[in-house]
């Protein structure tokens, strides 16, 4: 919960914002424009960045705010904006899609070879360092489960939701990559700042893509509502029990929304999206989380050992294989995400453990209140 309050959800709500404000430059360059560059070297290592302030970084800060005012004003108001966007932005990557394998030419096969000749530790750091991006893309399934206790019969639909949504969105993905490479190089692809716009540049021409660059707009604006709206849930579930601050606890009294809960994270978010860059940002991200998807796998093997009568609606697939293989891959992810950039993931190591003495005080004082109330 700490993790996700302080580190995770800010840090996926910031990387959207300033994901969205990428693809509104396509249309207002001016948004890119530096206000000042600072050159800053990591302690204790050898490592430096160079971190570019631009106009990007207050307007993705403002985009922030004004989503978290209207999820402040209603659920309602929020979950109808989400649907409304949704079937906008999966309509437009559907339409690439379809188009993509009607109208366009197949461009002759690459000369560069799928598979690497070697197998070696460059390679490997390589390609976890590549799927950084891929994971953060597909991260999302996990803010179902925060809305776990208002799910009719949750041991069934929460595992049905959780898969179908996954592969429904890899089915997706893979469609749309496969229209990508059926048009452009693989360097063309690695190089692009909107692969989907390029692609449909070259086969429908440059005012088609405009209009499925400005949907790419819509597409992130309504993956920073749904962000916004799912993330307030815990700091507030937490704060209601004590086991958080107290400004996340409570609800609006003429809006019913968890409004401290909107109000900090909005805060935190800020923050982060002023102090990072994209790049920064879905890194320290991935990096925070995998390491507690890690730790959650992890648990099987201790509860299926220490309590194998426990009722389980839903067991892992594949036990021990499958939870060891993700457990092993999820902790080599963040070892080399650390190693690529340890500024960053350092920052978010601290915030992390700075949860500690919180949570015993937190704790402490949740037992006492117990041990007072008569009974």
């Amino acid at each position: 919960g700490w993790m996700n309050n302080m580190v995770g959800k800010p840090a996926s709500i910031s990387t959207i914002a300033a994901g969205f404000l990428i693809f509104v430059g396509f249309f207002v360059p001016a948004v890119r424009t530096p206000i000042f560059t600072l050159h800053l070297n990591v302690p204790f290592t050898e490592h430096s960045s160079q971190f570019v302030f631009t106009w990007a970084q207050p307007l993705a800060a403002a985009a922030i705010a004004l989503v978290s005012f209207i999820n402040y004003l209603g659920v309602r108001l929020a979950g109808r904006l989400q649907v409304v966007l949704t079937c906008i932005k999966v309509g437009a990557i559907l339409a690439v899609v379809v188009l993509g394998f009607l109208f366009a030419g197949k461009r002759p096969p690459s000369a560069q070879p799928i598979l690497p000749p070697s197998l070696n530790l460059g390679v490997l750091t390589g390609f976890l360092t590549a799927m950084v991006g891929a994971l953060w893309a597909y991260d999302g399934w996990i803010d179902l489960t925060f809305a776990g206790s208002e799910i009719v019969e949750p041991q069934k639909n929460i595992p049905r939701a959780v898969v179908g949504g996954t592969i429904t969105v890899g089915v997706i993905y893979l469609l749309a990559n496969a229209v990508y490479f059926r048009v452009l190089p693989i360097e063309a692809v690695a190089t692009a700042q909107n692969v989907a716009s390029e692609t449909v540049r070259v086969f429908a021409g440059a005012r088609a893509a405009a209009w499925i660059t400005a949907a790419m707009v819509v597409s992130a604006f309504t993956t920073l509502n749904s962000s916004i709206l799912t993330g307030a849930r815990v700091p507030y579930a937490m704060a209601r029990d004590g086991l958080f601050f107290r400004v996340a606890d409570g609800i609006h009294p003429c809006f019913r929304t968890p409004s401290g809960a909107i109000v900090f994270q909005a805060v935190l978010a800020c923050i982060m999206v002023l102090t990072g860059q994209f790049e920064d940002l879905f890194s320290l991200f991935i990096f925070a989380q995998w390491i507690f998807y890690a730790l959650a796998v992890a648990s099987v093997f201790g509860l299926r050992r220490r309590e194998p009568d426990l009722p389980r609606p839903y067991r892992a697939w594949g036990y021990p294989v499958v939870p060891g293989i993700f457990v092993a891959g999820a902790l080599a992810l963040t070892v080399n995400l650390w190693m690529a950039r340890p500024g960053r993931s350092s920052i978010g190591l601290v915030l992390i453990l700075a949860g500690l003495p919180f949570y015993r005080c937190w704790q402490r004082r949740t037992a006492r209140k117990e041990a007072s109330q008569p009974g």
